[in-house]
């Protein structure tokens, strides 16, 4: 495996999420903070379920 999704509490004790690879770069994070690590699991799942397999789209800026 060459990242691990890490479940952590913020300053303001909100559960987050963030999947690290394994040389420490944050490749994705929750962006938002959950009430429950219950819900914070349900964002991680949320990702593994519904992107495995994402297409990359380029979109101009």
């Amino acid at each position: 495996m060459t990242a691990t999704f890490e479940l952590y509490r913020d300053r303001e004790g909100q559960y987050r999420w963030r999947l690290v690879h394994r040389n420490g770069n944050i490749i994705a994070d929750s962006g938002e903070g959950y009430t429950t690590p219950q819900k914070a699991r349900q964002g991680i799942d949320s990702v593994k379920q519904n992107a495995p397999d994402a297409p990359v789209e380029s979109v101009d800026e």
